[in-house]
């Protein structure tokens, strides 16, 4: 299987890399370049195999980043709730920051044809959908031309059985597991087709949006209309399922505990909750074991996600039209899986708020690595940019300049916000996390201690620059028209939002 995935991943870069064998485009009636959207679900910046942090097969992947663009600091701004993938996924669709997201009528946008489908359609583009959507203010339909095998809900069925033995929680299969060995022998194996989940249908999803993908694709080959095409992965959200083979690619002796593994977040009650859904899933203490069979369903759900997205862009070789297409992978955020004490992705650190972010496509310089800190959310702006559609009202910007080498700069300073619980900036290397209802600031010299683990908040030395990043942060909540006005008091004007999810 691993030789599988090499020669697979050989084939895509021989190909586009063959400039004697690549066919005239120069037929395309509208001169516009085809894009592709490439979206995970829970993946952190860490787990692309090319980007060297972590021991994980991503073949297909580390030849985007070989054959384009790596941004190294892309960002998910926050979310309202729990399930940060709604919010996420709004921001990406609408173009809004965080809170204009949250408020903004869907269906006044959806009629003003302001979605990213919809402005992608209104400049000639055909509009191609498939996987998880979970954009609760439209439907998938009202927003792209053709759409196929949508799941709207969040993740798929979460292997619940009735409840806990005395009752105190809803633990079933996918909760508060492994225990231990013992525990692991006797509970669900993500390889069981039985348990439903990603296995619900017969075929693996992620198997599913691939061959969806490719059905699409050998029509375009034949259609001289560009194409946008968005492909939502669910993977690799739990329940992380994945083929016994690619489980069987990470024995534990393989994964490595992560560098700041903690038992237990000193303030993961207050922040986030112990209860809250994505925290559940492993058991309290964390224990080397359990965050490690945790990591090693992640990567072989990830490395089973890569396998697929090299079926995709085989075919989009196939179609004749690669090189005329712009080809974007990311995620909507990261994830914790062990680090921190933490095991989802509600929180301000990076393994929760950073994504991957690679650009493949005309004119982007092979291998290059751009720095500059971004939104993942600007891959709207740029995608409307590449396509010359209207971009007015979108609040993220298009990373075609950084692309291009055109500036070097893109933010000021990043904003991270959760509920009515956590605030962050993130600015020239530096990050301040703070914990209004704890009353507690974190402090964070990133280009020294990029695994956050040496709080500098209550260092004499470094009081100034705390206060420097205290004004800086309510500096922009105000811009970004924060219900919660003040990091002092816990003041969020929405508290119902905060509730576990």
């Amino acid at each position: 299987m691993k030789r599988n995935l090499i020669l697979m991943a050989c084939l895509v870069a021989t190909v586009a890399l063959a400039e004697s064998e690549k066919p005239d485009y120069a037929k395309a009636s509208s001169g516009k370049p085809n894009i592709l959207f490439i979206f995970a679900d829970d993946m952190s910046y860490e787990t692309i195999g090319a980007h060297g942090l972590l021991d994980i097969d991503t073949p297909i992947l580390d030849t985007l980043v070989e054959r384009g663009a790596s941004f190294t600091h892309a960002y998910n701004m926050g979310a309202w709730g729990g399930a940060v993938c709604v919010a996420s996924r709004a921001m990406l669709n609408t173009g809004k920051f965080v809170w204009d997201a949250k408020s903004i009528s869907g269906s006044t946008l959806r009629e003003q044809k302001r979605t990213w489908s919809q402005r992608m359609h209104e400049a000639g583009y055909r509009t191609y959908m498939t996987g998880k959507w979970h954009v609760t203010k439209f439907k998938v339909p009202d927003v792209f031309d053709v759409s196929k095998d949508v799941r709207p809900g969040g993740m798929p069925k979460d292997l619940r059985k009735k409840g806990s033995a005395d009752g105190s929680k809803p633990k079933g299969f996918g909760y508060g597991r492994p225990i231990d060995e013992e525990d692991y022998k006797t509970g669900w194996k993500p390889w069981d087709t039985t348990n439903g989940g990603y296995w619900e249908g017969g075929t693996h999803w992620s198997e599913v949006l691939a061959d969806d993908s490719v059905e699409f694709l050998e029509q375009a080959a034949n259609d001289d209309k560009p194409f946008f095409m968005y492909l939502a992965f669910n993977a690799p959200h739990d329940p992380r399922q994945a083929p016994k083979e690619f489980i069987d690619r990470y024995p534990l002796s393989r994964i490595k505990l992560p560098e700041n593994f903690l038992p237990e977040y000193p303030y993961a009650e207050e922040i986030v909750g112990k209860q809250l859904r994505d925290e559940r899933l492993m058991p309290y203490p964390r224990t080397e074991y359990s965050v490690k069979v945790n990591r090693q369903e992640y990567f072989a759900l990830i490395t089973h996600m890569d396998e697929q997205i090299g079926k995709i862009l085989q075919a989009l070789e196939k179609s004749g039209k690669a090189d005329n297409t712009y080809i974007v992978f990311t995620a909507d955020h990261g994830l914790a899986v062990g680090h921190h004490g933490l095991c989802g992705k509600q929180n301000m650190y990076d393994h929760s708020v950073r994504p991957p972010f690679l650009v493949v496509g005309p004119q982007v310089k092979a291998g290059s690595k751009i720095d500059a800190p971004i939104y993942l959310q600007d891959v709207m702006a740029t995608a409307l940019d590449w396509a010359g559609a209207d971009a007015e009202g979108v609040d993220f910007k298009s990373v075609v300049p950084l692309l291009k080498g055109k500036t070097a700069g893109h933010y000021e300073a990043i904003y991270g916000a959760y509920t009515g619980t956590q605030r962050m900036i993130t600015v020239d290397g530096w990050k301040l996390i703070a914990y209004p209802r704890v009353g507690k600031l974190r402090l964070f010299n990133l280009s020294n201690d990029p695994q956050e683990m040496n709080d500098l908040a209550e260092n004499p030395e470094y009081a100034s620059q705390l206060k420097k990043l205290s004004a800086a942060l309510e500096k922009l909540m105000g811009d970004m028209k924060d219900p919660m006005t003040s990091i002092a008091a816990a003041d969020y004007s929405n508290s119902k939002d905060a509730a576990p999810h």
